[in-house]
């Protein structure tokens, strides 16, 4: 652990000069299980950091935390480095849907963790949930909608589980020992979310991400946005406006290449196609939409082209003025396949 964290604190040196904005909004240590990380790794990257680059007053700084690792001691250790957000992998408030996902917490450990933040004054938290798990009921669901929303958090990313290739949940749904998760159940959930969240306060501002007034995730909508970020660690991503560059995904590899001086990213230069691409993928799961202004710089027909399209895929899955389109509430339910 101790190697790791050492290699990320030489790589931030290395790439200093990756940002041509000197001055960081937002820091995010996520990626993994960040919160494994004693305080004092912690807060020797966040030294390195401030070394290098101007920091906002006011940065937004997320710590992406499992509820078990959090003790009343260290949650106060994170404040005091300058931690001001968490983010929480809660999953579930249900114990049966939890010991599905092999989750090591109860649903007790993750309210006491959050209520915990909060004593110590923690006003900026988020939580992760996921819908769409097989044989989950809509019942099921609403509870741990109304959970979330009783614990007066800020903000709810809420993911429909997804089958990857070549997991152990894919081979067990082949081999007959898994149910498919049900899409139309899922949904369900989806359409609960959008109807729910927003009655209590959470505007919907990106397809899985719902904040009250104010928080907004301004780290992940950066990426929304088409800002630029460096991303430090194995498999980090980094973009520059003209490239995309992503590290090593192995930690041995890794740590390795930045000892020798050795290559640890591989670069992707984009084209037109691609930024214009990207603007429209992202663009289109978020509140703010595919912007006239930002596909203006780079092909001055593309918005006239996208226009013609949005009747050939349904105008009632768009709402579109002169300088934006973005998804209604049908939309959402079927983005990916829109973008």
């Amino acid at each position: 652990m101790d190697a790791l964290v050492q290699s990320l604190i030489n790589e931030i040196t290395l790439r200093n000069d990756y940002l041509i904005d000197r001055e960081l909004r937002t820091i995010y240590f996520g990626g993994g299980t960040p919160s494994m990380l004693p305080v004092e790794n912690i807060t020797g990257i966040l030294e390195r950091i401030h070394s290098h680059f101007s920091v906002s007053p006011d940065a937004e700084v997320t710590l992406e935390a499992n509820p078990e690792d959090l003790t009343r001691d260290k949650l106060l250790q994170l404040r005091q480095i300058g931690v001001n957000r968490l983010s929480l992998g809660t999953q579930s408030f249900l114990a049966h849907e939890l010991q599905w996902m092999n989750r090591m917490h109860t649903p007790e450990q993750a309210i006491g963790a959050i209520k915990t933040a909060q004593d110590v004054g923690f006003d900026n938290i988020s939580i992760d949930l996921i819908f769409g798990l097989p044989g989950q009921t809509l019942t099921e669901w609403e509870r741990n909608l109304n959970t979330a929303i009783g614990l007066n958090i800020q903000h709810i990313s809420s993911y429909g589980l997804t089958v990857e290739q070549r997991t152990k949940l894919h081979h067990d749904i082949e081999q007959g020992r898994q149910k498919e998760p049900d899409e139309d159940m899922a949904e369900q959930c989806l359409r609960m979310n959008m109807e729910m969240l927003p009655a209590h306060g959470f505007e919907h501002y990106e397809i899985s991400n719902y904040a009250k007034e104010g928080f907004i995730s301004r780290h992940n909508s950066a990426y929304w946005q088409g800002k630029h970020y460096l991303g430090i660690g194995p498999s980090a991503h980094s973009y520059n406006g003209v490239s995309r560059q992503w590290n090593v995904r192995s930690n041995a590899g890794y740590m390795q290449a930045i000892a020798s001086g050795g290559s640890f990213f591989e670069v992707e230069e984009l084209t037109v196609n691609n930024r214009v691409n990207e603007h429209i993928m992202i663009g289109l799961r978020s509140k703010w939409g595919v912007q006239r202004e930002l596909l203006a710089p780079l092909d001055a027909s593309v918005w006239d082209r996208i226009n013609k399209a949005v009747p050939m895929l349904g105008e009632q899955y768009f709402e579109v003025t002169k300088e934006r389109i973005t998804l209604s509430a049908e939309g959402r339910l079927i983005a990916d396949r829109l973008a």
